[in-house]
């Protein structure tokens, strides 16, 4: 859980709890499964992964607008780290996608 305190709560929190939110459509699902809860989970997936990208497109211009204020060198050990934590949310909104997306077969394999 290291890694939300990490890439920053501001988008972190909102993505897992997104994903809870996913779980809980697909837990639904599984007992009652409707063309809604597919819905809804296909769009709260593609939510999150548009969502870990404006977190890290947002974080990027901040970070280089610093590095644009920096006077002398900057060190490639910064940029490396400031390049790792802002993907952090791109890859959890990522990761959110590919389980929404994953759940979402496999309610319509179930329906079918």
């Amino acid at each position: 859980m290291n890694f939300i305190m990490e890439g920053g709560p501001i988008f972190m929190v909102p993505l897992l709890i997104l994903l809870i939110v996913i779980a809980v459509l697909f837990a639904k699902g599984l007992k009652d499964n409707t063309e809604k809860n597919s819905y809804l989970i296909n769009s709260l997936s593609l939510f999150s992964f548009v969502f870990g990208v404006l977190g890290f497109v947002i974080g990027l211009v901040s970070a280089l607008e610093s590095l644009s204020a920096m006077q002398g060198d900057i060190a490639p050990q910064i940029l490396a780290g400031g390049l790792k934590v802002g993907l952090l949310s791109p890859t959890f909104g990522m990761v959110i996608f590919l389980i929404g997306k994953l759940f979402s077969i496999i309610l319509t394999w179930k329906k079918q």
